[in-house]
This record gives C-alpha cells, sequence and structure tokens, in this order.
C-alpha cells in the first residue's frame, strides 16, 4: 500500500519505525475486507492456518479461520487458548496497582522484550487499524497494530469496538492507547501462557497482547484502557449488561445487570426460554429430579443497551438521581455455552444463522462450506464440548436495540451458585432473588463471587472472586480506588435501587438463567412501587438483604421455598445456616483487601459491619434510602 496514509497518524517513535520500514501495511478499508483478509484473502482458500515460525519449534498453528456460509469460524489448536486466563495481565510501568508487575514476576525490566516486540513487528506483514475505545461521542482514539494474518483478531476487535475505515481517519489521529500483538512470545518467554502486559505511559497506555484469544486484549483489555482512564478522571465503566424492560401494558424500567464471568450479563438480555410445549421449567430438584413449571402468557419486550461494558462517564449524568449509563462497545462477545441444541434459543439462532452479513464465530464446529451453528460447540476432548463457545455480534445486528444514554431503575448482581443441601452445604442459599439495601449493594460489588462452574475463565475450582466491581481482572491500579468510585457512584445515584440474583442452582434446585428471567418479568410489572412490609422479610442472613415472602408474575406463583431456601426440607435451617457461614467467612477474607488509610469512611463503616457481624438493620443504617 501507498503508506502516506500514515501522515494522517501522530505515533510515537518505536511504532513510526516499525512502519516506516519494509513490512507490507494494510489500513482496513472496511468491514468485508477485514473479513477477508481473516480468510487468507484467497477465495480459493476455505481453512486458512494462522501460522507463525517460531524459534526452537518450527511452524507453529496457532488457529484456523474456516470459511463458513454465515462467517468465519475461528478454532485455537491449544485447547488452553479458548478461554481466557484469569491471571494473565501484568503491568510494566511504575504507577500505582495493585497488579503483579512485569519486573517482579519475570525478574527483568520489560523494556527488553519491548524492543524485541517490535523488532518482531519489523518483520511481519502488519494491519493498523484505527478505533475508538469506548463510544464514538465519548470514546478514546486508539490503535491496533498486529500481523496481517491474523485479521480475524483485527475483524473481531472492529466488531467489539467499532473501527475507522481508511477513507475516514481525520488529520493528526494521536492514539491514547495502543494494542500491539505479538502472539510467537507466548511461546519463547512465557511457557505457553496468555500474557498481557500493560504500560501505560503519560499519554499513552500500551497494551502488548502475547496471545490470539481476544478475550484478554480486544476485549477486556480494553476495558482496562477505559478503567485506567476513568480511575484518572473519577468515573467507572462498570461490568453489566442493560435492558429496557416493557410490560404488556407498557409499563418501562431499565435494569442493569452485573457480575464476574458467568454472572448472567449476557442471560438478562435475551428472552425467557421455554419448553417446545411453551412451558417454561422453572426448576428442577436435584436430589429427586421433580421438575416445576409455569406459564406465562404475555412475555415482556426487551429492548438492550449494554452486553457487558456500560460507560458511566460524569457527562452522562443528570437530575434523576439514578445512574445513566450508555453502551462502550459497538459488538457484544457472546457466550453460548447454554445453547446446546435447536431451539433452545430462537432469538440469537436466527441473528446466528441468517445475520445482516457474516459473523465471527470462535469455539464452534465451522466446517467450511457449512453453515455454523451455535449449538454446535467445538471439543476440547472427546465427549467434552469447549464450555466458551462465542458469537461476536455488531450491535447494529441486534433488534430493537437502544443507542441513547438510559436511566437505570435497578442495579441488579448476579452468582452462580452451586446446590445446597443438608448434607453438602454451599453458598448456594440465595433465593431467587433478593433485595439490596445500597450498602450491601456495594459490598456485594467489591466481593463479586466468580461462582459455581465459571465457563468463561480457565480457572473454575471453587469459591474465589472476580474482584472489586466484577471487573477487577482488567483494572490496572488501585482495588481501594475502584472501591472508592464504585461507593461514590452509589451514594450520587440514590435513586437506583439494588437486587441480587443467582444463576444456575437454588438451594436444591437446578434453575438455570430462569431466576433473573423471572425478576425481570416480576420488576418490569411492580414498576417503581414500594414494597410492603408483608411483601418482604429480613433473610436469615444479613448478607442477603430482604427476602421475598410471595412472588406473582402472570397469574404465576413462585414457590416460597425458592424465595427462602432455607424452607426447602433438603436445605432447612441447618443446611441454610452452614452455608450462610460459607458465604459470611468468604466475605470477610475478600473484604480484607479493602482494609487501607484510603478507603472512604463511610466504606470503613460499612466493612466494619460485615467484619464484625452487623444486623442488617445496621447496613440499612448505613445508607438510608427507600426499598
Amino acid at each position: 500500500m501507498d503508506k502516506t496514509i500514515l501522515k494522517k497518524f501522530i505515533l510515537p517513535e518505536e511504532l513510526k519505525s516499525v512502519l516506516e520500514g519494509d513490512s507490507k501495511v494494510t489500513v482496513p478499508e472496511s468491514r468485508n475486507h477485514l473479513l477477508s483478509m481473516a480468510l487468507g484473502s484467497d477465495e480459493n482458500i476455505d481453512l486458512f492456518e494462522v501460522a507463525y515460525d517460531v524459534p526452537g519449534k518450527g511452524r507453529v498453528v496457532e488457529a484456523t479461520v474456516a470459511r463458513c456460509n454465515n462467517g468465519a469460524a475461528v478454532n485455537y489448536t491449544d485447547v488452553y487458548m479458548r478461554r481466557r486466563d484469569p491471571d494473565c495481565m501484568v503491568v510494566a510501568d511504575a504507577g500505582e496497582t495493585d497488579k503483579p508487575r512485569y519486573g517482579e514476576t519475570y525478574g527483568e525490566d520489560f523494556e527488553p522484550l519491548r524492543t524485541a516486540t517490535f523488532d518482531w513487528l519489523k518483520t511481519q506483514d502488519l494491519i493498523v487499524m484505527p478505533f475508538m475505545a469506548g463510544s464514538d461521542d465519548l470514546g478514546y482514539p486508539a490503535l491496533l497494530v498486529a500481523p496481517d494474518n491474523a485479521a480475524f483478531f483485527a475483524g473481531g476487535l472492529a466488531d467489539l469496538q467499532g473501527f475507522i475505515p481508511k477513507d475516514q481517519i481525520p488529520d493528526n489521529f494521536k492514539p491514547k492507547a495502543i494494542i500491539y500483538l505479538a502472539p510467537t512470545f507466548r511461546h519463547t518467554h512465557f511457557d505457553q501462557k496468555q500474557i498481557v502486559v500493560h504500560n501505560r505511559k503519560s499519554e499513552m497506555h500500551e497494551l502488548f497482547s502475547y496471545n490470539l484469544y481476544p478475550g484478554p486484549s480486544a476485549k477486556k483489555g480494553i476495558y482496562g484502557v477505559l478503567l485506567h482512564i476513568g480511575e484518572l478522571e473519577g468515573w467507572v465503566t462498570v461490568h453489566a449488561s442493560t435492558v429496557k424492560v416493557i410490560t404488556p401494558y407498557d409499563n418501562v424500567i431499565t435494569l442493569m445487570h452485573e457480575g464476574a464471568s458467568g454472572g448472567g450479563k449476557s442471560e438478562m438480555l435475551e428472552p425467557v426460554h421455554k419448553e417446545m410445549d411453551g412451558r417454561i421449567k422453572l426448576c428442577e430438584n436435584v436430589v429427586s429430579g421433580e421438575k416445576t413449571y409455569m406459564e406465562l402468557k404475555e412475555s415482556c419486550e426487551l429492548q438492550p443497551l449494554t452486553d457487558d461494558m456500560a460507560l458511566c462517564h460524569p457527562s452522562l449524568q443528570n437530575d434523576s438521581k439514578k445512574l445513566v449509563a450508555k453502551d462502550a462497545e459497538q459488538g457484544w462477545f457472546l457466550r453460548i455455552n447454554h445453547i446446546t441444541k435447536y431451539g433452545t434459543d430462537p432469538h440469537y439462532e436466527k441473528l446466528s444463522i441468517h445475520p445482516k452479513e457474516p459473523l465471527i464465530f470462535l469455539n464452534l464446529k465451522g466446517v467450511p462450506g457449512s453453515t455454523c451453528l451455535i449449538w454446535e460447540h467445538i471439543m476440547d476432548e472427546p465427549g467434552k464440548p469447549c464450555p466458551n463457545p462465542r458469537v461476536i455480534m455488531p450491535r447494529r445486528f441486534v433488534p430493537n436495540i437502544v443507542d441513547e444514554p438510559v436511566e437505570v431503575d435497578v442495579r441488579s448482581f448476579g452468582v452462580r451458585t452451586p446446590p445446597c443441601t443438608k448434607d453438602n452445604p454451599t453458598y448456594g442459599i440465595i433465593g431467587m432473588f433478593h433485595i439490596l439495601p445500597p450498602s450491601l449493594g456495594w459490598l456485594w460489588r467489591l466481593v463479586a463471587p466468580r461462582g459455581h462452574d465459571n465457563p468463561s475463565i480457565t480457572d473454575t475450582v471453587g469459591m474465589t472472586s472476580e474482584g472489586v466491581g466484577s471487573y477487577w481482572p482488567f483494572a490496572t491500579g488501585k482495588m481501594v480506588d475502584q472501591a472508592n468510585l464504585l461507593l461514590e457512584q452509589i451514594i450520587n445515584t440514590p435513586n437506583t435501587r439494588y437486587v441480587l440474583i443467582p444463576n444456575q442452582n437454588v438451594g436444591a434446585y437446578k434453575v438455570s438463567f430462569m431466576p433473573q428471567w423471572i425478576a425481570r418479568e416480576y420488576l418490569a410489572r411492580r414498576g417503581s412501587a414500594k414494597f410492603t412490609p408483608e411483601q418482604i422479610t429480613e433473610s436469615r442472613c444479613p448478607l442477603l438483604g430482604y427476602s421475598l415472602n410471595t412472588l406473582k408474575v402472570d397469574g404465576n406463583f413462585v414457590p416460597k421455598a425458592l424465595l427462602q431456601t432455607n424452607l426447602q426440607p433438603e436445605v432447612g435451617n441447618e443446611g441454610y445456616d452452614a452455608g450462610a457461614k460459607i458465604l459470611t467467612d468468604f466475605f470477610k477474607k475478600e473484604l480484607q483487601n479493602f482494609v487501607s488509610p484510603d478507603l472512604n469512611p463511610l466504606g470503613k463503616k460499612i466493612i466494619d459491619c460485615c467484619l464484625s457481624d452487623g444486623t442488617f438493620n445496621d447496613y440499612l443504617d448505613l445508607i438510608q434510602v427507600r426499598l
């Protein structure tokens, strides 16, 4: 290409040296251009290998890209690369951070590797792709520099964050963040591990992605950039899906659903899953196998706003005293592991089988020349499907999408919970949903349990924390700073309410994501009406706020034992109290991370309340707000 286009950019000297060398440099002209490059730019090739010469290993095939009727199906040869490693981030700069530093982790300065990365990029034909991190109007100029045979990665980033086509690049485009993609270094320097190095320079956030899975860099790496900018400027990009819910009676409520990976964010945007006969399977007893069904004659209309990253910029806030948000992405990284057969989710099945334009699929059985089907997951080993199949869905392909900022009525927090019985007590004591005072809403966002059987990441054993905000794995700064920002956000938006919703299991019942779908229908029908004392009761475990006494949706009563799990004979008070202790001990352990002189004084009181076994009324008194 004619490299004169590079004169539109204001770039650091190291990058200018790379791009002004002998390498071929391509600036994408369109989405179709990117997808064509992802398949090798040769229409006669149906299966393109993304391969590199690695010193000491020879030619290594990192991934294959299959040309399917409905898009490009990407599959990694290394099973480990099919999910995000939660411990992949290191920080190379000397700025404040609670994250592992490169020098401390690897015993050497990052600069030699940084230089080696630029030297390697000089040997590659490259893609240079400008985009706006965050959003078109509130975003920040950013750039991807990648080997051109990894065009599927660039295409995925373009769908997730949008990109600026070659003929629309403004003069003097100066990136505030740059992703450098150099996958071979995971073999030569990092023992095949996914590693993403953040280097926060004074005027630019460098992100070195030493792997080809887009989760830690194109997706969560850019999230980390936004969190760092927000930390400097005093605002937060929350880890949440957001949806406007319109009842059959035209009542409108906006729900924001937060939580760790696997916490049900994407599922909150989906219609209620139904059986072939139209019934809803509410739950199935894990001991007896008994199933409980209900019917929902009319479901609410859903108008999605965000799937995973909600930009809560100060310029969006108004006088409503509610949190105001807009999407920080142009596309959604949808996990579809729960779609295992045709008819499970007609909404996304239709969008993916007959897309407006070709899509990018990951970890699916994409056979060249066929239609990639989202319920046919690649096998990690015989009989074991990959738990993290994905499709990248541009927002503009989603029906009824909301583009303007919205006021959030209810913020829910999702937790993956295991079964709980008196014989095997666990933290799976959470009822179908609980109402939280703001102080407890904040505590749940500090502790952010990663929860049971997490499909999105490599570490899924036991109860661990995703970290503050449930976005901590992507943040580069200090935990206490993020805790303070979240508390200030809650204090400044007193008219937004808080609920807690489990998924997978409620006590001795398997429920999948049904609690959040039922809660969504219920809360939308109730609107903003205040709960009466007869409708709610203090939970037996103070951390669970209020439990509901009754829950009726469209004439259907949800069994009370699903609202208060200690009423299940398989659980009882004995199993519940043992599970409550597990949950409380976990909270106490995780909250120690925030005991710091830099913590907001109100935050210190809330944490002290938990550490000293405070009562539910103690939590209510700390932040006064109507429920």
